[in-house]
């Protein structure tokens, strides 16, 4: 109930925030919120991360959707019962959900928060992008940390 309770609200602030950027910004607008380092946009996204599969929604709509479904089917398998797995499988399914809906309603993403590092600008981003970032990077990490802890029945 947890998972379901985050991945809602997840969805919910993402979609939230993406119509106000889009109701209040021109697409293309950047607005300096930290000069030099942290911008407000609007972009259109109309691929995956760092504009993978460019161009194919379909595509991208069919692979989200059949993550959440599998995720929904298997997620015993994988979800332990502790409080942290439920919470990161939240994000997980509400940044995919989000990103979902921006897919199948316009065939693009609303991205608007954008990160520059000196030389380097960071591809802009959303929620939900972080969501499921924030979610998958730490279930790795604690699955590694879950594996230096058990104890090798080889020795």
């Amino acid at each position: 109930m947890l998972a379901l309770a985050i991945g809602i609200f997840v969805l919910f602030f993402d979609q939230l925030t993406k119509q106000a950027v889009r109701a209040n910004f021109v697409y293309g607008d950047s607005h300096p919120v930290i000069e030099g380092f942290f911008n407000l946009v609007y972009v259109r996204n109309d691929g995956a991360a760092w504009n993978i599969l460019s161009g194919h929604s379909v595509i991208l709509i069919l692979i989200s959707a059949v993550v959440l479904v599998a995720l929904g089917l298997y997620r015993r398998h994988f979800l332990q019962e502790d409080r942290l797995h439920h919470i990161l499988f939240g994000l997980m399914i509400g940044g995919i959900a989000g990103n979902l809906i921006d897919r199948v309603r316009f065939g693009w993403v609303t991205d608007f928060l954008d990160f520059e590092f000196g030389a380097y600008h960071y591809p802009s981003f959303n929620v939900a992008d972080s969501a499921i970032c924030i979610a998958v990077g730490l279930y790795i990490i604690l699955n590694l940390l879950q594996k230096e802890e058990t104890p090798d029945s080889t020795k």
